[in-house]
């Protein structure tokens, strides 16, 4: 965000309890825990706008940063929903946005119950704290309820349907301060173990049918919490129809494409909604494959050598199952990303 908001006139400073933050790099940065009173002062100080591009900011801690800057955005209300996978699907189920079939699970009484109604295989999820495949459980029968129930007991959960879908699709979405609203093409997701491994933008064979559909969701969510900021949901396509299946208050790691790939990226757009700007051009430029680089960094010469490649690296320190960086391919046709894509995804295997 800090290298989109440079050359739009904006200076940054970012909050992160973490001395050594990715965003350290390039810009101000006060650390702090979320409930550091004294911190969250001195960070609030001569600021404009305060924004969050993590879900599990602590409510409290947003509503004190709202009560002492002229702008918080999106609102303190969609953080509250995005960080609650009960009240997200819930919320959905209000706005009239299908999602798979949910119910809240209180004991190992209410799964078993609650399995009746979804049947086999179902999946037991953590309500918070639940990224990158952390905090799920797939209940395939009956001999596995203890074990669900075992692995995530002591944390509120859910149950929800296990859906088979064809594909799952993202919409990057932004809406500004005045209500105008932008919509990038609707991007193809592949993920194993719960992590996205990689994507494809704009996704192949979407109807301009399928793609106002997903719109009219996000202006759903949009109006309902008077948001301004850039807007992540996450659905499976079954059936040639959308499933909600989570929904992200920020920028998302499948919108990383829109760096190079679209007129305007996600994180310009983001910083330009909450800032009151106009919104930029979502069009792609031609097609796009992101491809992530998990727990390993792959030789950045090797990556850099592969013709029409973008290199991100984060600065994280590696950890199994940490995104440590991504790169993306730009080609002006679909099938002339086929071969670069599988010899980056090769790359980053390792």
């Amino acid at each position: 965000m800090a290298l989109a908001g440079y050359p739009i006139g904006l200076r940054l400073r970012f909050y992160d309890h973490a001395a050594d933050a990715p965003a350290a790099q390039v810009a101000e940065c006060t650390v702090g825990n979320f409930d550091d009173q004294e911190a969250l002062r001195r960070f609030a100080e001569r600021l404009d706008v305060v924004t969050y591009e993590f879900e599990n900011v602590p409510a409290p801690a947003a509503h004190d940063l709202a009560a002492r800057v002229p702008c918080f955005l999106p609102p303190p209300q969609a953080l509250e929903v995005a960080q609650d996978r009960l009240a997200q699907k819930s919320f959905f189920k209000a706005l009239g946005v299908p999602t798979p079939a949910f119910l809240p699970v209180n004991s190992i009484d209410d799964l078993q119950r609650g399995l009746e109604s979804t049947g086999f295989p179902a999946i037991l999820k953590t309500r918070r704290w639940g990224y990158d495949g952390k905090g799920q459980a797939i209940v395939r029968k009956a001999e596995e309820v203890t074990d669900a129930w075992n692995t995530l007991k002591g944390s509120m959960v859910i149950l929800e349907s296990f859906v088979q879908f064809e594909r799952e699709l993202s919409l990057i979405a932004a809406r500004g301060r005045k209500g105008e609203t932008a919509f990038y093409p609707l991007t193809e997701n592949h993920h194993r173990n719960g992590i996205l491994r990689w994507s494809i933008a704009p996704a192949n064979d979407v109807s301009t049918d399928l793609q106002q559909l997903a719109e009219s969701y996000a202006r759903k969510v949009f109006s309902a919490l008077n948001y301004a900021g850039v807007l992540t949901i996450e659905f499976f396509m079954a059936k040639g129809e959308l499933l909600a299946n989570e929904m992200a208050t920020r920028v998302h790691n499948s919108g990383h494409w829109t760096i190079e790939g679209a007129a305007t990226s996600q994180f310009e757009n983001h910083l330009r909604a909450v800032c009151g700007f106009p919104l930029g051009s979502t069009e792609a430029c031609g097609c796009s494959a992101m491809v992530n680089f998990i727990g390993t960094v792959p030789d950045p010469a090797a990556v850099l050598q592969m013709a029409g490649v973008h290199l991100h690296l984060y600065g994280k320190q590696p950890r199994p199952g940490r995104k440590l960086g991504h790169a993306t391919l730009c080609a002006s046709r679909s099938e002339d990303l086929a071969d670069p894509l599988q010899a980056l995804q090769k790359l980053a295997s390792g």
